[in-house]
């Protein structure tokens, strides 16, 4: 974890918890945080994601340890601020031979612990075998008013160009020593930009699942799991979603009986129930190659949604309905029949109250990525623009409740305050879509959701680039979210598609060290 030397980091910005969270969708945040209410509701105690000794899905391939150590960043790289903090990284030296590359992977919107895999048999590893090199996990810094693409850009500078490795006598930093610098997702779109800003000390960069496209909506999203989802799984959910949308604008009764139905009977906003919608489709992020980190997740949902049918259904409540919103309501109510009896709807599921959202204990991690995505990135959770586009989510859950949380959970601090809307600009400056450099990689999934927010989008006004040693360019058949980045200790039992990519990432980096000259 990374520590403020000198400073209580309250005052770094108000209502702002100091802990890692994963890349996820704004529904699934809302969801996470209703369901924690639950718990409390409930009496349940939740369990800290702070603690680094809770299991991440990868800890099954996780087979070593590495040491950790501290490197000393100042607070503000623009401004002397006479604070400094100690920024975490773990080293893999197993592979390392003097004149040998550093290859650093970049941890992203999440606890570094949660990326030692990718240092063991991932991508890291990987690479440093091929090419004698030093394999290194820098931990992001966390946040407050310094927490902005450049401030961690430069954290990364600051880092490769004056780190001394403990046990190495050579001065590995950069540019007298060729650093590779690797990411995934968030921290894909943060190599590239690395690439782009600092490319004296960044001599080559992979960028796997890249976001490097900042939007205020995300509704491709969720375009492309009704695409790419199994056919009769899509259909259920178009289905389900467009007849609760139509049933909660008939009139009050029936939308009364429609939240009833659900289990949410009282519930005020109609987003609050049509969002919980959203939550079962991130679970196809959550595929991955390797049978001991995949998650059937998705798969479950698919199952229980069951497969399109003419029939007609009679509820309690005195609607008739299809089977898709049936099975749609029977997944969401073993979650609403939680909801304690002594608590209304509002109290249980609904975002009406400003004050659940400020709780900035270390335990509420879900706050760090949303802070980013209220401030810099956006990617809302929203429908296809276009109506004749078959929405696998909610005319309710738009742009503007998607968004709400940003007021509701930040209030204006000393140092900073959350824009109206984030400043996507900010980030799509360096390149978006088009971002491209001579040694930068770009590496994205077939199937991957967050695609729509990468190189490859459907959307990018640049349909066709040219795959080239210098630049490669390069799509991974039937892939989801960064698949290359981990790795089985032995390689020859990973997917032919995983094998091909590692191949191809080791003879790109090869070739561009071949280039290297001090």
């Amino acid at each position: 974890m990374i520590l403020l030397n000198k400073i209580p980091w309250v005052y770094l910005f108000s209502g702002l918890g100091l802990c890692a969270s994963a890349f996820k969708t704004t529904s699934e945040f809302l969801i996470d945080h209703r369901l924690a209410r639950l718990d409390r509701l409930n009496r349940i105690s939740p369990i800290s994601t702070l603690d680094d000794s809770q299991p991440n899905p990868l800890s099954a391939r996780q087979t070593t340890s590495f040491p950790s150590f501290n490197f000393t960043q100042p607070l503000d790289h623009f401004v002397d601020t006479g604070f400094t903090f100690n920024q975490r990284y773990f080293v893999n030296s197993r592979h390392y031979k003097p004149g040998g590359p550093v290859i650093v992977l970049d941890g992203g919107e999440t606890s570094v612990t949660d990326r030692l895999p990718f240092l063991d048999t991932g991508i890291v590893d990987i690479l440093a075998n091929a090419t004698g090199g030093l394999g290194v996990i820098l931990e992001h810094r966390y946040y407050g008013d310094w927490l902005n693409n450049e401030q961690a850009a430069a954290d990364s500078a600051n880092f490769m160009t004056h780190v001394k490795f403990d046990g190495i006598s050579e001065d590995l930093t950069a540019p007298n020593t060729p650093w590779i610098y690797y990411g995934g997702s968030y921290a894909g779109a943060r190599s590239a930009h690395m690439k782009v800003l600092y490319p004296s000390i960044v001599f080559g960069a992979i960028a796997s699942s890249g976001v490097t496209e900042a939007a205020i909506s995300n509704w491709g999203y969720f375009d492309i799991i009704r695409r790419a989802a199994p056919a009769n799984c899509s259909t259920q959910f178009i289905t389900a979603v467009k007849e609760v949308d139509e049933l909660l604008s008939k009139d009050a009764e029936t939308n009364g009986k429609v939240k009833s139905f659900f289990g949410m009977q009282g519930l005020t906003l109609d987003a609050d129930l049509t969002s919980f919608f959203v939550g079962p489709l991130g679970g196809w992020q959550n595929k991955n190659w390797d049978p001991a980190v995949n998650s059937n997740s998705f798969a479950n949902t698919c199952a229980a949604m069951g497969n399109p049918s003419e029939a007609k259904i009679e509820t309690f409540q005195g609607l008739t309905v299809s089977n898709a919103t049936w099975n749609l309501a029977t997944i969401v109510n073993r979650t609403s029949s939680r909801c304690p009896k002594t608590s209304t709807a509002d109290e249980c599921f609904g975002t009406l109250n400003d004050t659940d959202f400020q709780n900035t204990a270390l335990s509420q991690t879900g706050r760090l990525w949303q802070f980013q995505v209220c401030t810099q990135w956006g990617y809302f959770d929203a429908p296809p623009p276009d109506p004749s586009i078959p929405s696998m989510v909610s005319k309710f859950v738009d742009v503007a409740y998607s968004s709400k949380i940003c007021k509701q959970a930040y209030l204006p601090g000393k140092f900073f305050v959350v824009p109206p809307m984030p400043r996507v600009e900010e980030v799509n400056k360096l390149g978006g879509f088009n971002i491209a450099h001579d040694r930068l990689a770009i590496i994205d999934g077939e199937v991957d959701p967050w695609r729509f927010d990468c190189p490859h989008s459907f959307v990018s006004p640049t349909k066709v680039r040219e795959d080239t040693p210098l630049r490669p360019y390069k799509l991974i058949p039937n892939a989801v979210h960064h698949y290359d980045e981990n790795g089985l200790a032995d390689h020859s039992q990973e997917p032919q598609e995983i094998q091909a990519i590692h191949h191809q990432e080791i003879e790109f980096v090869k070739g561009w060290l071949a280039d290297f000259s001090k």
